[in-house]
């Protein structure tokens, strides 16, 4: 207690003791988990699971700040990224992930598209989500059952400039090669309206567009609005785009696994899937999620999972090679 006869200074000295000590209390209270994502990439089914008591730190991958990305990154315990973006990341800044008990819980369809990665990548990379693209169609009710069966409705006449594609020469070369057509990418190209993969949904509810090819996380909220819009998966199979968690260390590995494991809670999992994400873990309940006939749900059927194909990461003279080949496609 202090004496009704303290100096003044004596006063300030002890409210100075007093603010350290806060101060030194506050900096020994565990740090925030921190996990980097980019929000546009997540629907919120997804973004709901991580836990509340964690920070996640905004990053864009497509920015041209990529010092703010990189120092977002950095700063995170956890970093979360699609495979259209590995090769922006520098692996040696992650740990190995492969060792966590995790890794023993991967389907099939995972485990072979991390065998198509070199070691360091496939050591540092947890699948945690497969997206598949899907097919949307506005107004055409008649291409639905063609649509279901085929890619090669996409040369019909009546879409002629009203096909919004991704902003990928990848994906568009690989739909190609399922269309039964000579020249089908020269012909697949010219019947686009655009390509774009930020607004494509927007575009197709606002325009004369009358397709669009997007990730079917994506699309989830526009579907449940616009009854003009109905959703298609080619039997053919479509393309896949993967999801994937990084580490930066092993301090937090309990509250990793933790996060993980509740993923697969079935109330949970209803909602992922019903936003178009998938887990890519091996149990029968989530393997039958995979199989929309038995239980009548929208997304790929058992048959277009099949057929569905990934894209394992280019050496850069595989995409000078691709760089090319989509230049000469667009020649006479």
């Amino acid at each position: 207690m202090f004496s009704k006869f303290a100096t003044r200074r004596e006063f300030l000295n002890c409210g100075k003791l007093s603010l350290l000590f806060l101060l030194n209390s506050c900096s020994n209270l565990p740090n925030k988990v921190k996990i980097a994502l980019q929000n546009s990439f997540y629907p919120e089914s997804f973004k709901d699971t991580i836990p509340k008591d964690w920070k996640q730190e905004k990053i864009n991958f497509e920015s041209i700040q990529l010092q703010k990305n990189r120092n977002a990154i950095n700063n995170s315990d956890f970093t979360l990224i699609n495979d259209g973006w590995i090769t922006s990341i520098d692996f040696s800044k992650f740990e190995k992930i492969d060792e966590y008990p995790l890794i023993e819980n991967l389907d099939k369809r995972s485990i072979d598209f991390l065998g198509s990665l070199n070691q360091n990548q496939r050591n540092k990379l947890l699948p945690i989500g497969v997206v598949p693209y899907t097919i949307i169609i506005k107004n055409n009710k008649d291409l639905i059952n063609s649509a279901r069966t085929s890619w090669d409705f996409l040369l019909s006449k009546k879409l002629t400039g009203k096909i919004i594609f991704p902003q990928s020469p990848r994906i568009i070369l690989s739909i190609s090669q399922k269309i039964s057509s000579s020249n089908s990418l020269k012909k697949l190209k010219s019947q686009a309206m655009l390509f774009d993969d930020k607004n494509m949904l927007n575009w197709l509810i606002n325009s004369d567009a009358s397709v669009a090819i997007v990730p079917y996380s994506l699309c989830a909220k526009y579907l449940k609005i616009d009854p003009r819009l109905s959703l298609v998966f080619p039997s053919q199979g479509v393309p896949l785009m993967w999801h994937f968690l990084l580490s930066r260390s092993n301090r937090n590995n309990a509250k990793l696994i933790k996060w993980i494991k509740s993923l697969e809670n079935k109330s949970i999992l209803e909602k992922l899937v019903s936003q178009g994400w998938y887990l890519p873990f091996n149990s029968y309940y989530l393997q039958s999620k995979y199989k929309s006939e038995i239980f009548k749900i929208s997304g790929p059927s058992e048959e277009c999972w099949k057929n569905s194909w990934s894209f394992p990461v280019l050496t850069n003279e595989q995409k000078i090679n691709l760089k090319n080949f989509w230049h000469e496609s667009l020649t006479p």
